[in-house]
């Protein structure tokens, strides 16, 4: 019943496997078992006219599509032969009381070292639609990631009419250079990460580029046909349009969370979002282009301003000509076009009901979101913004990832790993988007500081973006949980008149929010969910930096409110 595979990288001197997903969907309660083997090798990858030697997960660029059914249980086996380190997180899953197989390295496990082995078990449990699994070590997730369907579990049926055909739709990047090496050369550099060449749908740049015209992702589609896209951006640094030549899209769920449906004629989608789309084929037969190209908001940031394409092609017997259209996509940096887009976001409720959206706050939080600048520790300048090394906090605050994972520090009770002290508010407070900021703002401090919440704590936080540096839009990743976006706006937020917008009736729920240019978005979540749970900007280059934290969410009363025990073969933080 298996299906054998791999993930790793392929060299034509040697063959590595880095990972073996051994993907074992095995009897939970009343679910199904689905059984899938997955190798992670170094495998040769034709891209641009060029084959370079890439991390892959069955050989396969973007990664093995893993589908299950809401409540399924997914085992999946690591084995990693190459010299990397690896972890994989399954974006979107909540891992109910399970933080050991959540995935970030440092965090929640220490990574599995070359030619060792590891088993995570996903539980999934209310999550329906589309996320993602990825890499969590390093820059690893550039080339190793998949889609992780979630179908309904019968007799539920979708909250639309069934679709004739479901389709992933990947966007993603590819270098010309090796990608496992941008981190530390940036790092020595000071500056920000090299920019990818291309961006790619399903692993091809498109008909743009001439060397990918023959491998272009092509959809052939039935006129009058309803097809469910599943999309997701796997892209590092790059928030993205997407846009389908006269098609309408209806967009139906995101991050794995079924939304009242939205008519639109384009999309903003973040790193790390998820999105469900329906279009129905009702043009005249012909060829028709997606298209996908960057949001960049942040002024004077590199960014890959290529544009990637697919074809979506009408199946005809015919003699009717085929004709090419392709879509207008808003311009690169219209922010207006992204806030026009998710201010439509609503959750899907039924007969009226509210949203399970919590009510009585008793935990507030406002957590400032910067891009810094630091002095260089050499007489040479940094290839930073004015001389100076890069760097990025989250209320002033660089996370620096310790030596043993944090979730094992915590439950074996390991002094001197990290503090309990991360701040509630800013430590610095200031017009956080001002025109000009004062340079003693520019700087960062950094630690390995978590912040504690008691089990059940009713949370309000508040991500307030600033104009430090550089103002962007940071798609703000919460594991662990889902969250609902309550409101959302520009400028600094103000406690007493900016709740008076809330909506606390039909909020969407999501699990990578993006909070907008100079402006902030709230959310709010129960924390019932034990265990140390890793929040960063999705932008990899910011978490690089250090705009990331996490909250240590403390065990409750029952024994079904406690993290359980960790597993027998948890990787270790030596070689």
């Amino acid at each position: 019943m298996g299906l054998i595979g791999s993930i790793g990288f392929t060299s034509k001197l040697s063959w590595l496997l880095i990972c073996c997903f051994l993907v074992v969907f095995t009897p939970f309660s009343a679910t199904k078992t689905h059984h899938h083997s997955f190798v992670v090798k170094l495998r040769p990858i034709s891209r641009l006219c060029s084959s370079k030697n890439i991390l892959t997960v069955n050989g396969k660029f973007p990664g093995p599509t893993l589908e299950a059914q809401t409540g399924d249980r997914i085992i999946v086996r690591v084995i990693n032969k190459s010299k990397y380190n690896i972890t994989f997180h399954w974006h979107g899953v909540k891992q109910v009381r399970n933080p050991w197989y959540d995935g970030p390295e440092y965090v929640t496990q220490c990574p599995i070292l070359p030619r060792k082995k590891f088993t995570y078990k996903v539980q999934l449990t209310n999550e329906e639609g589309t996320i993602w699994w990825h890499a969590h070590s390093g820059w690893a997730r550039a080339t190793v990631h998949g889609p992780l369907i979630i179908y309904p579990a019968p007799p539920s049926t979708y909250p639309f009419p069934k679709p004739h055909a479901q389709i992933p739709i990947v966007i993603g990047e590819w270098w010309k250079k090796d990608v496992m090496e941008i981190p530390d050369n940036a790092k020595r550099s000071g500056g920000e990460p090299l920019l990818s060449d291309a961006y790619t749908i399903n692993g091809q740049p498109g008909y743009l580029y001439p060397c990918s015209k023959k491998g272009t992702f092509e959809l052939t589609v039935e006129h009058g046909k309803t097809y469910l896209l599943r999309m997701i951006n796997a892209v590092m640094d790059e928030d993205l349009f997407f846009a389908i030549a006269k098609h309408e899209m209806t967009l139906v769920g995101k991050d794995g969370i079924y939304m009242k449906q939205i008519k639109t004629d384009y999309l903003m989608i973040t790193p790390g979002q998820s999105m469900d789309l329906l279009i129905t084929a009702n043009q005249a037969p012909g060829t028709y282009f997606m298209a996908t190209r960057s949001y960049s908001s942040a002024f004077g940031a590199g960014f890959d301003n290529s544009t990637a394409t697919a074809i979506l092609k009408y199946s005809t017997k015919s003699s009717i000509p085929t004709f090419h259209f392709f879509p207008t996509l808003p311009p690169y940096d219209r922010t207006e076009a992204t806030t026009d887009f998710t201010k439509q976001f609503r959750s899907l409720t039924i007969n009226g009901r509210r949203a399970d959206v919590p009510m009585k706050i008793d935990t507030r939080l406002l957590f400032t979101l910067s891009v810094n600048l630091l002095n260089c520790s050499t007489k040479k300048p940094c290839a930073g913004a004015f001389g100076k090394r890069f760097a990025a906090s989250v209320n002033n605050v660089s996370f620096v990832a310790p030596s043993l994972s944090l979730l094992e520090a915590y439950y074996y009770k390991v002094a001197g790993v990290f503090t309990r002290d991360f701040p509630k508010n800013p430590t610095k407070k200031f017009n956080y988007t001002a025109e000009v900021i004062p340079e003693a703002f520019l700087s960062t401090s950094f630690g390995t500081r978590v912040m504690v919440l008691e089990y059940n704590a009713s949370v309000e936080l508040v991500l307030q973006g600033t104009n430090v540096v550089a103002s962007d839009n940071h798609p703000v990743h919460l594991h662990g949980y889902s969250f609902y976006v309550v409101g959302g706006g520009f400028g600094n937020f103000d406690l007493k008149t900016d709740m008076k917008q809330y909506n606390l009736v039909d909020p969407p729920e999501e699990t990578t929010v993006g909070v907008p240019k100079n402006g902030w978005v709230a959310i709010r979540f129960k924390a019932n969910n034990p265990g140390m749970w890793l929040m960063h900007c999705h932008l990899e280059r910011h978490q690089v930096w250090g705009m990331s934290m996490v909250f240590l969410v403390k065990n409750g009363h029952a024994r079904d409110q406690k993290i359980v025990r960790p597993p027998h073969d948890l990787p270790k933080c030596y070689h």
